[in-house]
């Protein structure tokens, strides 16, 4: 092996020479299209960074049975996925020291290009487990139409593939703890949700500073929140929710999440709280990336047609919404929160297995 060489290493020559401005092809060099070029290299290789981390991740969630010990690296390693993301987002800010005429001094030579056609970032979104239902039409076609053949064919194997939405599904399914001989973590749940919300009903009801309209307002409010909790715990309303598209998770890997959620301080539990907590996190920089993308191409063409021939503006604020969250039960999961003091208390047995418990076998003391 040669010594190594830092400029040899990192391939410096095919990556500094991978800058080639259409202007300056075109004999009309347009200063910032250099700007325009390196801010997109850069986004493409953070995004093969972020699918180097999330491939890892789908392969130790691919088995039946994850290692505690893995979920610490998993928990890492989706921490890194956000703070790239949190980069992604503050490198919009350099882009935008670009003004709208010095980008319409190139904009014309990159038609029919555009950033839609990002075949990493669209991978990004499928490995994760956005539902190809969910994706707001691009021309009134499916997106997978304005990439090469070579790239759909990509495309269409992260469709076929295990996302990582599916493979926590099943790993929240395989909790235990949820429904035991001895405690069972529903029941006790819907108990102390019962006897919480009949309190607050008693408190508002006998409660002698309040108006009459304002303890009927109170009462209604009261009332949806009890009519939620219902079509929480009623497995067949659920499932319709589901099949409507209003939830994503099963019954199952719902009750896990929320058992976890609930008792995250206990030791076995941290982790997964953490994961969850961390998928929610990637769901929101995404979003705010989506935003702030929307607002900078405001900025820079108005309502002007996009390189691609989309609306531009109205088709970038269109995907701003719920529908491109992927772990949106988690993010929903609040609702359906109670207060520490509230939550039925642990039985001993599950206390004990969901803590951190050592064995120590005492040595007689060696002679001397």
């Amino acid at each position: 092996l040669r010594e190594a060489y830092y400029h040899s290493y990192l391939q410096l020559d095919k990556l500094l020479d991978a800058q080639k401005p259409a202007s300056e092809e075109a004999g009309n060099p347009a200063h910032c299209e250099m700007l325009f070029i390196i801010t997109h290299q850069t986004y493409e290789l953070w995004f093969k960074q972020i699918l180097h981390e999330i491939d890892s991740i789908l392969k130790i969630f691919a088995n039946n049975f994850v290692e505690e010990n893995l979920l610490l690296l998993v928990a890492t390693r989706l921490t890194r996925v956000t703070e790239i993301q949190r980069i992604l987002i503050e490198q919009i800010r350099v882009l935008e020291t670009m003004t709208p005429m010095e980008f319409l001094d190139f904009r014309n030579l990159l038609t029919p290009a555009s950033g839609f056609q990002s075949l990493q970032f669209r991978k990004i979104e499928n490995k994760l487990g956005m539902e190809y239902k969910n994706r707001v039409k691009y021309q009134n076609t499916t997106y997978m139409n304005y990439f090469q053949p070579e790239h759909q064919n990509e495309l269409k194997e992260t469709h076929e593939e295990a996302n990582l939405f599916s493979l926590i599904q099943s790993w929240l399914e395989r909790t235990p703890f949820v429904d035991e001989e001895k405690y069972d973590f529903w029941s006790e749940y819907r108990k102390a949700v019962e006897d919480m919300l009949a309190f607050e009903r008693k408190v508002t009801e006998e409660n002698p500073l309040l108006t009459e309209e304002s303890r009927e307002a109170q009462l209604r409010s009261q009332e949806k929140t009890a009519q939620s909790f219902r079509e929480m715990f009623d497995e067949n309303k659920y499932n319709e929710q589901r099949s409507r598209g209003d939830r994503r998770f099963s019954y199952k890997a719902c009750q896990a999440a929320l058992f976890i959620y609930a008792y995250r301080e206990q030791p076995v539990l941290q982790l997964p709280y953490r994961i969850l907590n961390l998928l929610t996190e990637i769901d929101e920089n995404m979003v705010t990336w989506r935003f702030r993308h929307v607002m900078m191409v405001q900025r820079m063409i108005g309502l002007k047609i996009g390189t691609g021939g989309s609306s531009g503006y109205y088709y970038l604020r269109s995907t701003v919404s719920d529908r491109y969250k992927v772990f949106l039960d988690l993010m929903t999961l609040s609702t359906y929160m109670i207060p520490h003091q509230s939550l039925p208390k642990l039985s001993e047995e599950t206390k004990r297995r969901l803590g951190f418990f050592y064995m120590h076998d005492p040595q007689p003391p060696k002679a001397k």
